[in-house]
């Protein structure tokens, strides 16, 4: 049956890693052998591309014992991104567990299938499940992957935090040797006792990002708040591949204003910010919201600002209409009391078009710099990272 390796425990992962866990030993004293621990070299995985949402799709998984004995047991894993699934608990075999893990700090949710096969595995043949698994493409997918990774001296699960492994109810599947497969080559194994493997999974799919501005009112001298938002309106949700941030956003503020507060963003220029979801994935239906005080210094008759997006391109969104918004500012002709002001609640334009049609284009030339990039880390039994943590923004 399933059994957890002594020592080892289940950490996390960072969204650099696309999709892998990180599975750490800590404090754990190896066990002492009589030689080297067994080598295994899972074959390369093929990228999945062109996937429609809800299809299903296989990825074939093969492996070798590289090692000069014959293993009793091997796992194999499977790690899904968010826009993947397994199919149902009905079609999984019985020798796996499927579970979910949900986000853990810089990493989106992802779910994850171990399955376990009590079975001699000879040195120098090639393996592959009898059935392999398959999976299933949700609405939200689009850059997806999925990582693979077989072990052979135990699988550790996760803890309380993390859902029950639930096993399938299909009939279990047996490892059967591939005789026309190339084996990798005796004594090729990068690691001792485990290797991983992972593929892109390509979907056709759309993520709609958006912007909305606001249109304020006070007077001379006041200070008035300023709130401005990106949303991913979907279907999709989108990680970014090249360990860039998911979204960069630009901020113009009106003529006559300085900004007495900001929480969020950074200043870039006179007047301008530069502002992100500080992620290099977000999710459909996210919301983000950057918040000002904003200090109305003095009248410019037909003052405006905008909020757009800007960084990397986004050949997934295709809505381009709402990637820009106006600030409108309409100054009162009294001198309001310093820091005190008066303003609506800021009424946001669902575009450029809204509020902002005769802006003068604003551009995206400020690239923002990344947030410190996330060590990889691999997703079995002696992979190691230590993370660092960023703002989860509410998730």
């Amino acid at each position: 049956m399933f059994q957890t390796s002594p020592g080892l425990r289940l950490l996390g992962r960072t969204a650099g890693t696309i999709g892998a866990l990180a599975l750490v030993a800590l404090g754990a004293t190896p066990a002492v052998a009589d030689g080297p621990a067994p080598g295994v070299v899972l074959g390369k995985l093929a990228p999945v591309d062109g996937v429609e949402p809800g299809s299903t799709f296989q990825v074939p998984v093969g492996f070798t014992n590289t090692g000069t004995e014959a293993l009793g047991k091997v796992w194999l894993s499977y790690t899904l991104t968010h826009g993947l699934s397994r199919t149902e608990l009905a079609e999984l075999p019985a020798n796996c567990k499927y579970l979910t893990i949900p986000v853990v700090d810089e990493a989106p949710d992802t779910t994850k299938a171990i399955c376990e096969f009590d079975q001699t595995v000879r040195p120098g043949v090639v393996y592959a499940p009898e059935r392999q698994l398959t999976f299933r493409v949700l609405d939200s997918a689009l850059y997806d992957r999925i990582s693979v990774g077989v072990v052979t001296d135990g699988f550790p699960y996760p803890g309380d935090n993390f859902s029950h492994p639930v096993p399938g109810t299909a009939p279990a599947v047996k490892l059967v040797e591939q005789p026309d497969a190339t084996p990798a080559p005796s004594g090729s194994a990068r690691h001792s006792g485990w290797d991983a493997a992972d593929a892109p999974v390509t979907a056709v799919n759309t993520a709609d990002f958006k912007v909305t501005g606001a249109r304020l009112k006070g007077g001379v001298g006041d200070t008035v708040p300023l709130t401005v938002k990106f949303a991913n309106a979907g279907p999709a949700w989108v990680q970014r591949r090249d360990q860039a941030q998911a979204v960069q956003i630009v901020i113009r503020m009106p003529a006559g204003t300085t900004v007495a507060k900001n929480d969020s963003c950074r200043k870039t220029g006179s007047g301008r910010y530069a502002c992100s979801t500080g992620l290099t994935w977000v999710k459909e239906g996210d919301e983000e919201s950057y918040t000002f005080r904003l200090k109305i210094d003095k009248a410019v008759p037909g003052a405006r600002g905008s909020v757009e997006l800007a960084g990397p391109s986004r050949p997934f969104d295709t809505d381009t209409k709402n990637d820009k918004a106006g600030i409108r500012l309409d100054v009162n002709g009294g001198a309001g009391s310093s820091g005190g002001g008066v303003s609506p609640t800021p009424s946001a334009s669902a575009s450029g078009a809204s509020g902002g049609d005769d802006l003068a284009n604003t551009g995206s030339g400020t690239a923002l710099p990344l947030a410190g990039a996330a060590a990889a880390a691999v997703a079995l039994g002696a992979g190691a990272l230590l993370a660092a943590r960023r703002r989860a923004n509410g998730r």
